[in-house]
């Protein structure tokens, strides 16, 4: 059975010639673009990460797919991932910046003001940005380098610090940009992040709005109202879509038979997998991984 490789930043590697992954020796990194591209460009074959990957790129050039949404890499710009998400990545040798990488545990250690910092700036991928805001991110980003290098007393304080910093400047580009989220009350939000963490964890077993009600000690209306009134769908529509993003990750980077995939996704019947998947794409998982 095949499975989409996982990238760990908990286990210190070398630094792999085609891939151009830094070595990791803690649970949070920041490299030098110019650095990792000096043999030439990075190339990402599809893989997941279990913590928080940051493009910032003041030049940038190639070809980023996150989740099966793609993006040309241009100059100004951040692209933001989540621990879980798939991607591929082509980046040009030109290309300048930083690649920031660290476990969520790093940044915000149960604090519920780090957290909800970090989920609002999380929300979107790709960040297009102005020169003035690209300048500004920058010099934040200088000075957390900076720190890691140096490893003086308290540096991962100032980092998280710094980052602080930069996560409230994605916020306030979500602003410039007039992207439409909605805000909602603590508890509501709250109980939403629970609900997501439970679906990343629990998807392939358990499918069925009352499961995961249960498992937050709510009624399966309660649910469905935080659902809807923070995100605008029912729990039944974020558990579908879940499925299906999972489903296409797994078509794509691996070789595994329609039947291995509906197994491995918890379904007893593979004619319903298929059936399920294509009333949701518009494709039968073979012609999905085909095209």
């Amino acid at each position: 059975m095949g499975k989409v490789p996982v990238r760990q930043i908990n286990v210190t590697r070398k630094v792999n010639l085609t891939q151009k992954e830094p070595v990791f020796s803690d649970n949070f990194s920041i490299r030098d673009i110019g650095g990792l591209l000096a043999e030439g460009d990075m190339l990402q074959e599809l893989h997941r990460h279990d913590f928080f990957y940051i493009l910032f790129l003041e030049k940038g050039k190639g070809d980023h797919i996150i989740d099966f949404n793609s993006y040309t890499i241009y100059d100004h710009s951040v692209f933001v991932m989540r621990p879980g998400q798939v991607h591929s990545l082509l980046l040009k040798a030109e290309s300048t910046g930083y690649l920031i990488q660290f476990v969520p545990d790093f940044y915000n250690s149960g604090d519920k003001l780090s957290n909800q910092l970090l989920r609002k700036a999380s929300k979107l991928n790709c960040y297009p940005l102005s020169a003035d805001s690209t300048s500004k991110i920058q010099v934040v980003l200088n000075y957390i380098f900076q720190e890691y290098m140096s490893k003086q007393e308290g540096y991962q304080e100032v980092i998280k610090a710094g980052l602080n910093i930069f996560f409230i400047e994605m916020v306030r580009q979500q602003q410039y940009s007039k992207v439409p989220f909605k805000e909602s009350s603590p508890y509501m939000q709250e109980r939403l992040d629970e609900f997501l963490q439970l679906l990343e964890t629990h998807i392939l077993s358990h499918k069925q709005v009352s499961q995961y009600a249960e498992m937050l000690n709510l009624s399966n209306y309660q649910l469905n109202t935080i659902t809807k009134t923070t995100l605008g769908k029912t729990c039944s529509q974020l558990i579908n879509e879940y499925v299906i993003l999972e489903s296409k990750r797994y078509i794509l980077a691996t070789s595994d038979q329609v039947n291995q995939l509906a197994y491995h996704l918890g379904f007893e019947d593979v004619s319903y997998f298929i059936r399920f998947f294509k009333k949701h794409t518009g494709y039968s998982p073979e012609a999905f991984r085909n095209n």
